[in-house]
């Protein structure tokens, strides 16, 4: 098939417009509707993913406050609530009867609460990438990877986080290196992901979550909603990478507790696996999703 047009334009969600990309809309395919990771960062990591759209549309969106959506500078409207609403009017919007989802990150968390909030009517199963279902889980996990850092980058880490001192080039250095080692493993990084830290939108991302993305300080500390995914009756693929900020134990926890759940882990990867490993992690998409059609 030759290459389809991308579909651009806004959406109207409670406190101001948000951006998507519809690639691939003729194609005839269960529509792919893809959500990032954050909170507060945006599409542009995830643009890779378009690839599937050769079989199905696939839709990505930058949720309000980052990207190129509307940045309005009201904390009242990052809550869970209020972006599982704005999944909601994205799919009525475009008419998404059927559809897949998948989550990267904190978009697991949004597409899991979306079908507990709205039910599972006409959702073909979900993809939850580098699950983030339990903001206790995760902070354990990241001490556990830190553990396991160099002593200088664990002390820098320690004693900017006594004095709150998250600022200091020395805190900022000792991320990147905790980044590179469980945010994504490729030298350089690639240009998509580059183009999604240099728009963080820093105000969600503090204050929904925190400092980094091992100190978790935010509104979202205790969020946990792994005692509900017993709930979950609809086909469900977990993946993750070796060396996962969402690590594999953790991730197998989440899958026995989920019905019917698939996982796959993808060696020598980490949290951006989609990208470090894009050739296995688009081939486990197709045949989930091939699989799932023929089903129904």
């Amino acid at each position: 098939m030759g290459q389809s047009p991308v579909e651009q334009g806004y959406i109207p969600v409670e406190g101001g417009r948000i951006f998507y990309n519809r690639h691939g809309q003729d194609r005839p395919g269960t529509s792919l509707l893809i959500l990032h990771g954050g909170p507060g960062a945006n599409q542009d990591y995830l643009e890779p993913l378009a690839a599937l759209s050769d079989q199905r549309p696939v839709i990505l969106y930058d949720q309000l406050g980052g990207g190129d959506s509307d940045r309005p500078e009201n904390p009242g409207l990052w809550t869970v609530e209020r972006f599982v609403a704005e999944m909601h009017q994205v799919r009525r919007v475009l008419d998404l009867e059927r559809l897949f989802i998948l989550g990267q990150s904190w978009g697991t968390l949004l597409a899991v609460e979306y079908v507990l909030a709205h039910g599972e009517t006409g959702i073909a199963g979900l993809i939850l990438s580098a699950p983030c279902l339990s903001a206790p889980r995760w902070a354990t996990d990241q001490r556990a990877w830190l553990a396991a850092m160099p002593a200088g980058t664990r002390q820098t880490i320690e004693v900017a986080e006594a004095a709150g001192e998250y600022d200091s080039a020395g805190y900022q250095e000792a991320m990147k290196v905790y980044y590179r080692r469980h945010v994504c493993r490729l030298d350089p990084w690639p240009e998509c992901l580059e183009r999604t830290f240099a728009r963080l939108a820093l105000p969600v991302y503090t204050h929904m979550w925190g400092p980094s993305e091992f100190t978790i300080t935010g509104s979202l500390r205790t969020y946990d909603v792994s005692s509900r995914l017993g709930e979950l009756n609809l086909p469900v693929l977990y993946t993750c990478g070796e060396f996962d900020e969402a690590s594999p134990a953790t991730t197998f926890w989440y899958a026995e507790r989920t019905p019917g759940a698939r996982l796959e882990v993808l060696p020598s990867a980490s949290h951006e696996h989609h990208l470090e490993m894009p050739d296995r992690y688009q081939s486990l998409l197709r045949e989930f999703m091939a699989e799932m059609e023929e089903r129904s």
